[in-house]
């Protein structure tokens, strides 16, 4: 099984905790009030929100996909890091395993934040993963990216 690792950075004029909230710690709530064009809800399969937790998102009609499941193995608030592995679901296709992610918000000096995340392709057998195979997927994590940050700007006493 081979891994091919790629990184993105996404920029905001959002504060880290806020962002960190609505992307992470609210997704399961906050992404089907804001995109129900692309996601149906998010349903906890198993534990608390916390790590261990298996979540399963259902994607609305419009889309390709009708699921995938993620298993939160890191939410750390004070540090604004988290981790979770995509491990079912359409997504996944025949060519990968699973996907693990690492997202970081990190300070900017314009009171912002610097979103960066770390996806790792775990592939069946020889299968190779290509950046242009991916490209879909990382656009669409920027698009959600975003919605929540003009819905925040619109909303600043949300997660105040």
């Amino acid at each position: 099984m081979g891994v091919t690792t790629f990184t993105h950075e996404y920029c905001s004029s959002v504060a880290p905790p806020r962002l960190f909230k609505g992307l992470i710690t609210d997704s399961s709530t906050l992404l089907p009030k804001l995109l129900p064009q692309l996601i149906k809800d998010v349903t906890i399969i198993q534990g608390d929100g916390e790590a261990g937790t298996i979540e399963q998102v259902n994607f609305a009609q419009a889309i390709p996909f009708k699921y995938l499941k993620h298993r939160i193995d890191v939410v750390d608030k004070e540090n604004l890091v988290c981790k979770y592995t995509m491990i079912e679901g359409d997504p996944l296709g025949e060519k990968l395993e699973s996907i693990a992610y690492e997202v970081n918000f990190e300070a900017t000096s314009d009171g912002g934040c610097i979103c960066k995340m770390t996806s790792k392709y775990n592939a069946i057998g020889d299968a190779e993963i290509k950046e242009e195979e991916v490209k879909e997927g990382r656009e669409s994590s920027i698009g959600i990216c975003r919605v929540v940050e003009a819905y925040l700007l619109e909303n600043p006493q949300i997660y105040a």
